[in-house]
């Protein structure tokens, strides 16, 4: 006799099981995931868990669900990891700026290396990859030169801050403590001054008012400063006052400039900067090199750390002096001038001419006579001067998040330069390009530094050789 067909169906087995929003459970953290959250599973599922540090056991509240992992908020530790520690900022659970602030530096530090280590075990098939412990800073605060803050109000009162996580509400930042402390005492000011003298700030959904972003940059080797006013209209009300209040509570600066943005956009800047009072640049240095940086001009955030991580990035690129050497996706010029005195010529290569003409500029700035940049892509020029017979010894990569063109992991297969260095800010990327490059390449090495403290990011350094064939 058949059976009905409600008994013919199994009992679903328990790791089948759904997990649904709103359902709380108990987990016991394996890892940080690359956003700085902790990585359990429940039901064979991984769950993310922010806040969560691995070794810890937690209990906490599905908040959603896609095919291969879920996201819980976390309600309470039941085991503690012994690297918890009490975040410093008053407003960390609000502004999402950092993720890690929780977690003792030298847990961090860990977390980034076994981060970069994972990836490559991942993606690269690679068992026991060579990755070197993370190069941390002694005072792991205080070291972003450059704030940019949003400005708006809440509950009638001007704010400059950044919004919170998944939402569009402004948080207020007094202060900052990963910020240099002259760019949050710009912030404060430009606030002040700005609310005395009623000059209106920017209102998103009405589309009305004048200042949308305050920038403000500090170099660190000179302790020149800058101010920059983002702008939704030409004019802003008052400015002659704005500039006098602004430069007599702020004697170190040295620009103050405003740039124009009408657009309805998530970009901060506009096509027009002007100069309001001052200098259109402030001057940096970094090492032996200077450079002058106007409002626009990208830069290192952290000065201290990039020179840690160039020297590695010199280190790993070998040069005697007599090396061709490529910088692709070069930006502003910054590694090749860096390694321009230990090689016999530098060819930077970037897509964007603002960049190359910056490198340029640079380049002459800093009497680098060997070195010269190109607008365009790398995966188009390589080959073209490969065919001339203009190959080279020593390749740099700097990247985007996104990691390598494929057609340029082929180009760099065909050209066969001794040593790729390959600058990452992201490991899944750089195990992924490095898992292509292995077809005639070896990995020696990855130092990773950390570029960012009390955030989950993490940049590395890896020294890729040509196969002995």
């Amino acid at each position: 006799m058949k059976r009905p067909a409600a008994q013919q169906r199994k009992a679903p087995r328990q790791e089948d099981a759904q997990i649904r929003v709103g359902q709380q459970m108990t987990l016991t953290i394996k890892s940080l995931g690359i956003n700085g959250e902790g990585i359990g599973y429940f039901k064979r599922k991984i769950v993310f868990v922010e806040k969560a540090l691995p070794g810890e056991v937690v209990h906490a509240e599905v908040t959603e669900v896609k095919e291969k992992y879920a996201t819980a908020r976390l309600l309470r530790v039941v085991e503690k990891s012994p690297a918890r520690v009490q975040p410093p900022c008053p407003v960390y659970e609000q502004c999402g700026g950092c993720s890690l602030q929780h977690m003792e530096y030298q847990a961090q530090l860990a977390a980034k290396q076994e981060l970069v280590s994972e990836s490559l075990r991942k993606y690269a098939r690679l068992e026991n990859p060579p990755v070197a412990p993370t190069i941390g800073m002694d005072n792991p605060w205080g070291y972003r030169n450059k704030a940019q803050f949003q400005v708006g109000r809440e509950n009638g009162k001007l704010v400059a801050g950044l919004y919170q996580t998944g939402t569009h509400r402004l948080v207020d930042l007094e202060t900052c403590h990963v910020q240099h402390e002259a760019t949050t005492a710009i912030v404060r000011t430009a606030k002040a001054v700005m609310e005395e003298l009623g000059i209106p700030v920017y209102d998103e959904r009405k589309r009305t008012g004048v200042v949308r972003t305050v920038v403000a940059r500090a170099a660190f080797a000179t302790g020149e400063t800058q101010l920059t006013l983002v702008t939704a209209t030409p004019e802003i009300p008052r400015v002659k006052e704005l500039i006098l209040e602004l430069r007599t509570r702020l004697p170190e600066l040295v620009s103050i400039v405003q740039n124009i943005n009408p657009k309805k956009t998530s970009l901060v800047f506009g096509d027009t900067t002007r100069e309001l009072w001052g200098r259109p640049s402030i001057a940096e240095k970094l090492g032996e090199l200077s450079f002058d940086l106007s409002a626009r001009a990208f830069f290192q955030l952290n000065p201290e750390q990039t020179k840690k991580l160039y020297e590695e990035v010199k280190k790993a690129a070998g040069l005697t002096g007599s090396e061709l050497l490529f910088d692709l996706y070069c930006g502003t010029g910054t590694i090749a001038l860096w390694l321009a005195p230990y090689a016999r010529e530098v060819r930077g290569i970037e897509i964007i001419p603002e960049a190359v003409e910056d490198a340029r500029k640079n380049a002459e700035r800093n009497q680098a006579a060997n070195a010269q940049f190109h607008v365009g892509r790398a995966e188009v020029l390589m080959p073209k001067w490969a065919k001339q017979g203009v190959k080279p010894d020593v390749v740099v990569v700097d990247p985007p998040r996104t990691g390598l063109d494929n057609a340029l992991i082929r180009s760099l297969l065909e050209v066969k330069p001794k040593r790729i260095v390959y600058v990452s800010c992201n490991p899944s990327t750089l195990a992924k390009d490095i898992a292509q490059l292995l077809a005639g390449y070896e990995l020696v090495q990855v130092q990773p530094v950390d570029m960012f403290p009390h955030t989950a990011h993490v940049e590395s350094c890896a020294l890729i050789e040509r196969s002995k064939e």
